[in-house]
């Protein structure tokens, strides 16, 4: 008799368990490296850190079961300019030596896995300025990032998930229409420019699945030309939420630096050489089809060439090196969320922003857009907080009622 196929929906439990599990971890490390994130600090030793920790973390985990755990995504650390994740070789002698410099804007991306369910997460720091404030054209930048992804995360909100009152006034908002691709791309283009910023073109958040973070749907800000987004997020799903805001045009171009960034696809190829060989099973084995740098393999010097022929034969991705085009700096956040009847959760998502901190005079004024930041993002459930003792501190409550919003995400899934 052949045994029940494994339910890997949200509808398992066990599954939101594992994605919280992987985001817990992802935040934790990606707070960590943040904070190793000075001046003079050598961008691969960061990497290289990240990753023990990671790794360190991931074990913790699943002790003794025959669960995958692993790499949702390298630990990767993006100058001021820079787009997309950055990793750069210890055996590249010039990208090997760079270090970050006072004041200028970085980017952490990493993520997690357990079972194949994966967190990424990204947060964007200044140099050397822990805790102080910030203003001028950075604090432009920052506000921007953090509102537009505020407004994303709202907009991707399944209509009337969120509406209280008779059964007829939620089926009447559950029938709206959700925003269009084009749609989000116009609210979000209101948040950035009234702060003097772009979207950054082609930034794509995708529908994740098990042991994949780019499924069948996607939304693209700012497409570029002939693209566009596919699908919208609906219950019962997870998702890679991208925001990337440029205080240039937002336009984009590729860098001579070294693609060392890489992801295993599912074509098949025939693969010639010896090397090449070895490299996708080690790619296999210990990545899966999570993006993987090279200097996570055993030997970097032959997984460059190793890796040649699997990027030639489409048997592996490489992600090219891309920076803002006018050489501006450049603000990301990623965050992964699912998607209940109860709202969004945020399972690996940035540190909130203080606000207070960054100084401006701009301000965004459109009451549209003001009306829908104000949203919740998910139910807040009162029916076990009530039964806490009311004598509680404010913030050890809020803290008991957060729990509870995820308990009540695991019970009603």
């Amino acid at each position: 008799m052949a045994e029940a196929a494994i339910d890997y929906s949200l509808n398992n439990p066990d599954t939101l368990t594992k994605y919280k599990q992987a985001g817990q971890i992802s935040q934790k490390v990606l707070e960590t490296v943040s904070g190793w994130c000075d001046e003079g600090a050598n961008i691969v030793e960061l990497c290289e850190k990240g990753d023990a920790l990671l790794a360190e973390e991931i074990s913790k985990v699943y002790k003794g079961k025959k669960t995958v755990k692993g790499f949702a995504h390298p630990t990767t650390v993006s100058p001021s300019s820079y787009v997309t994740p950055y990793t750069p070789l210890k055996s590249e002698e010039e990208e090997a030596s760079r270090t970050l410099k006072a004041g200028e804007v970085v980017k952490i991306q990493l993520g997690a896995q357990i079972d194949g369910f994966g967190t990424i997460v990204c947060d964007s720091v200044v140099v050397g300025a822990k805790g102080a404030e910030i203003s001028g054209r950075e604090a432009d930048l920052f506000l921007a990032t953090h509102y537009a992804n505020e407004l994303l995360l709202r907009l991707m909100l399944p209509p009337g998930i969120l509406t209280a009152g008779t059964d007829e006034e939620k089926k009447k908002a559950s029938a709206q229409k959700a925003p269009t691709q084009t749609k989000i791309n116009q609210m979000l283009d209101k948040v950035v420019k009234a702060y003097g910023c772009n979207i950054v073109d082609s930034t794509t958040s995708w529908l994740f699945d098990r042991n994949e973070i780019e499924s069948k749907k996607k939304i693209i800000l700012a497409p570029g030309d002939g693209l566009k987004g596919e699908g919208l997020p609906e219950i019962g799903e997870v998702w890679g939420v991208e925001i990337g805001v440029s205080l240039g045009s937002g336009k984009i171009k590729n860098l001579a630096d070294r693609t060392t960034l890489h992801r295993k696809t599912d074509t098949r190829f025939d693969l010639k050489r010896p090397s090449s060989r070895a490299t996708i099973n080690e790619i296999k084995e210990k990545f899966g089809t999570f993006p993987f740098s090279l200097r996570q393999l055993d030997d970097e010097r032959a997984a460059k060439i190793g890796v040649m022929e699997c990027v030639r034969g489409n048997v592996v991705r490489q992600y090219e090196v891309v920076a803002d085009k006018d050489n501006e700096p450049v603000a990301r956040l990623f965050t992964t969320v699912s998607i209940t009847k109860n709202g969004m959760t945020r399972l690996s998502a940035p540190p909130t922003l203080d606000v207070t901190k960054f100084k401006t005079d701009k301000k965004i004024d459109d009451e549209e857009v003001l009306k829908i930041l104000e949203q919740p993002i998910s139910k807040v459930s009162t029916s076990k907080s009530k039964k806490k003792k009311p004598k509680k501190k404010a913030a050890k409550k809020a803290v008991e009622e957060e729990e509870d919003d995820d308990e009540d995400d695991d019970d009603d899934e």
